[in-house]
Formats: C-alpha cells, sequence, structure tokens
C-alpha cells in the first residue's frame, strides 16, 4: 500500500488508513446510486431508431431498437402469449434493458423483477413463487366518484349530553365541524363516531380535512398555509385552502395489483378477541393463494371494468437468469403467459447449450426448453469495445460524484476490456476511497494501479487455478 497516514501529535494511537469521521454540521442527505441509476429510457427518436447516447445507454442500439419495438407492441396490446428473451455473455446490460422498458412503458406501471432461483422456497411451492410475481405485475386502476366535505378547520365542538346507561359521566352526543373554503363556509353536524376518527387522525383547528360523505371517513390533508410561520425547518406540512364550494364531488385514483387483492383476501382478519390475536401471529408469514381465490378475484376485478369503474394495466414481470427455473417452472410459464391476464413477460439468460434443471438428459438452447424458446421474441445483447467501456465508466463517474484525473479514463477502459465491464466499474468506488485517503479529490492512475495490486478480477483468477483444481503456490487440495 502506497496510502501513508500522517504522524499524530500526540501519543493516543491513530488507526492506520483510518477514514475521518463524517463532519456532524453535514445535514445533506445522500441517496442511494444503485447499479442503473443512470439508466432513464432506450433513448430512441422518435422514428424508433437508437440514439447513440441516450437516456443513459450507451452502444447497444440493435438491441434497444428490437425493445422499443416490443414497447410499441405492448402499449397496443398486441404481445399477450409471448415473452421477450434477453441472451449475451455477462454485463453487456441485460438488466438494463428490462429496466429501460419498464421506464418507457411508463411510471404507473408495475415492475416486478425476480431472479430464477427465488422460486426454490421453503415456505411456498415453486409455481405459487411464479404465480404471485406475475399477479403483483398486474395493476388495477381504480376510479371512484366521492362526494366529499373539504376545507379548512374553523369550529371543533363536540356536544356532550348524559350517558343513559350510567348516572356517571357524559358522553359526546354529536360533533359541530365548521369548514371553510375559498368559496365559502359551512357547519357540519356530525356523528360522535367521526368524533373519534377526528381524534384519531389529531386534527386541530386550522387543519385542511377531507371527510367522505359515504362512509364517514376523515383524512388530514395539512396545515392551512395561512397558519405557516417563518421558521425554514419544520416537521408540518402547510397546503393552501381548498378551492370551490365545501360539499363537492371528488374523483379518487386508486392503484393496487392484483397480488394486493390476492394477500387481503387470503388472509382474513379474525376477530378482536385475544385468541384470535394469538392465532394471527403463531401463523407462518407466507400464505398460499388458491386457484378459486384467484377466479374469484378475477370474477369480481372483470365487473369492476364491465362498469368503467376500473381498468387493468398489465405490467412487467422480469426473470433475470431464467435457467436456473426446472421443467415444472418452465411448463407452469407456459401456462401463465396464455393466460387471458398475462403481464408483458421479459426474461434473460447468459447460457449457451445447457442442461435443463429438473432433467437429466434434455439439453437446449440457453437451458430453455425449445417450446418456451418458440413464444419468445430473442433480442441479443452486445460485447463493448474500449471507447464504449470508457463512456460508461465516465457516466458512472458522474453520476456517483467522483473526478478522474488525466489517464483514468483511458486506463480503465483498458482494465474493462481485458477484464470485463463490470471489474472497471467496480474499481471506481475503492480507487476514490483510496484517492482521499492520500489527500486527493480526484482518482489518479496510481490508484487504479494499486486497486490492480488489492484485486483481481475473474479471469486472472481462473488462471490461478491449476490443472489439478487447485491453487497454484498454496497448493490447497
Amino acid at each position: 500500500m502506497k496510502a501513508t497516514s500522517a504522524t499524530p501529535s500526540t501519543s493516543a494511537p491513530v488507526a492506520h488508513n483510518a477514514l475521518p469521521p463524517p463532519s456532524a454540521t453535514s445535514n445533506a442527505r445522500s441517496s442511494r446510486i444503485a447499479p442503473h441509476s443512470h439508466i432513464k429510457g432506450l433513448g430512441l427518436t422518435s422514428d424508433g431508431l437508437a440514439a447513440p447516447d441516450g437516456a443513459g445507454f450507451i452502444g447497444q442500439t440493435n438491441a434497444r431498437e428490437a425493445c422499443g419495438v416490443a414497447v410499441d407492441l405492448v402499449k397496443s396490446r398486441k404481445f399477450s402469449g409471448r415473452a421477450l428473451l434477453l441472451v449475451g455473455a455477462p454485463g453487456t446490460g441485460k438488466t438494463a434493458l428490462a429496466l429501460a422498458v419498464s421506464h418507457e412503458l411508463g411510471t404507473k406501471v408495475p415492475f416486478c423483477p425476480m431472479v430464477g432461483s427465488e422460486v426454490y422456497s421453503t415456505e411456498v411451492k415453486k409455481t405459487e413463487v411464479l404465480a404471485e410475481s406475475f399477479r403483483r405485475a398486474i395493476g388495477l386502476r381504480i376510479k371512484e366518484t366521492k362526494e366529499v366535505y373539504e376545507g379548512e378547520v374553523t369550529e371543533l365542538t363536540p356536544a356532550e349530553s348524559e350517558n343513559p346507561l350510567s348516572g356517571y359521566g357524559k358522553t359526546v352526543s354529536h360533533v359541530i365541524v365548521g369548514l371553510k373554503t375559498v368559496k365559502g363556509t359551512k357547519q357540519l353536524r356530525l356523528d360522535p363516531t367521526i368524533y373519534e376518527a377526528i381524534l384519531k387522525e389529531k386534527i386541530v383547528v386550522g387543519d385542511v380535512i377531507y371527510v367522505e360523505a359515504n362512509t364517514g371517513a376523515v383524512k388530514r390533508v395539512g396545515r392551512s398555509d395561512a397558519y405557516a410561520s417563518s421558521y425554514d425547518l419544520e416537521s408540518e406540512t402547510y397546503v393552501p385552502l381548498p378551492k370551490g364550494d365545501v360539499h363537492k364531488r371528488k374523483e379518487l385514483v386508486q392503484d393496487v395489483t392484483l397480488g394486493d387483492l390476492d394477500a387481503a383476501n387470503a388472509r382474513p382478519q379474525g376477530g378482536q378477541d385475544i385468541m384470535s390475536v394469538m392465532g394471527s401471529l403463531v401463523k407462518s408469514g407466507r400464505t398460499e393463494v388458491t386457484d378459486k381465490l384467484r377466479r374469484e378475484v378475477n370474477k369480481v376485478v372483470k365487473g369492476y371494468v364491465d362498469q368503467g369503474v376500473a381498468e387493468v394495466v398489465p405490467g412487467v414481470v422480469f426473470i433475470d437468469e431464467v435457467h436456473m427455473l426446472d421443467i415444472e417452472c418452465f411448463t407452469y410459464l407456459n401456462a401463465l403467459l396464455e393466460s387471458p391476464m398475462a403481464p408483458t413477460v421479459i426474461l434473460a439468460t447468459n447460457r449457451g447449450n445447457a442442461l435443463v434443471r429438473g432433467t437429466t438428459d434434455i439439453v437446449s438452447p440457453h437451458g430453455v426448453p425449445v417450446d418456451l424458446l418458440d413464444r419468445c421474441l430473442i433480442v441479443k445483447t452486445d460485447g463493448y469495445n474500449r471507447e464504449q467501456i470508457g463512456k460508461v465508466v465516465q457516466l458512472r463517474a458522474n453520476v456517483e460524484g467522483l473526478k478522474l484525473g488525466s489517464g483514468v479514463l483511458e486506463r480503465i477502459a483498458e482494465e474493462g476490456e481485458r477484464g470485463s465491464m463490470r471489474y472497471a466499474l467496480q474499481l471506481l468506488t475503492p480507487a476514490s476511497i483510496l484517492a482521499g485517503l492520500s489527500g486527493r479529490s480526484q482518482i489518479e492512475v496510481e490508484d487504479i494501479g494499486e486497486m490492480n495490486e488489492l484485486f483481481l478480477d475473474a479471469k486472472t483468477s481462473a488462471t490461478n487455478i491449476g490443472a489439478d483444481g487447485g491453487f497454484d503456490g498454496g497448493k490447497m487440495w
């Protein structure tokens, strides 16, 4: 290691290369940087052609244009019964393409990613895990028009009366609530049960609320901005005074998934006695949903759709490492693809000819049975050259807020071409830590050199394994 630590001026021991403690004055909240934070879409032009560097994507023009055609098919509702299979070497952007497709379909479209090995659970069946993922990827947008009373609370007066069941104490007979909007004011006489809901929401004079006329549900929107103070930092949310009349019809849109409806109906709430509560605590976390229940949920959903109350929003199921599924899962996947309410299915694999799991003699391309391959639109991802790796590294450095010195980009691109692009990207953050320990604000070429001394890429590690299967030098076996 070339990084040096300063000699302490006192006799207190200092940890070698210890990072400085975080500044107490820093109140900035840092957001987590994910591996695909820079992907914003497929980066296609209006005529469907891939821009060289668009929406965070570098290269992969053929694959992006192919996925753009698939997005158009999905939007026109002509992709049912099929799946999109992304094939290519590790680190060529298969997961990024699936994420970009979900971005192109819209923010309200459910995106349910999973890995093939997730189906092997000890709690529920393999087919149940697949079915649950498919149901969570089908959204239901429920539009409901409700009569509500909305406004700023100007008066909150509970009226008390003698309790008829007891000679002691009083009970709330009704509550008077005054509501004010820009257009006028109204005084409401409400049921005592609504007063309990008001107390639960901690509503006071000056809060903006709305009360549903049919159900009596009370919702606190926030504090009226007329009460806003001059403090810079406050925990309260201030909202403007509502417009229109106090009594109005309001359209509420709620987004749920079929998986949410299945789960809600699979776990009915028991009684309020102690035995029911204890029984719910003893039960296991995951509950298998029967096909009969799912058919009933589908029947109710179809009724809502026919009435025009709701619309179905098919989302995206992304199954990475699909070769990890076995023959039973693939057979069930065929049935799920043919179902009338199926989401868009994107599969990804980096295998060539491989044995289908669960069999002893079926070798198939990509480890996927031929009958499922026949239903797939197959998109191939290409490898990256040195120039493209350099652009991706620069993009990731910008996202992570890292500064690169002269010659660093070329050196990392060279490492990416020799090893893999993932290895090149993984060098960035450790190198920035090393540069910080050396008192520099940017990464230099010597930091990358030292990272190569500390860490190995996959190809170099593989060459260290001898012909007998052990490690040369150490001779572990």
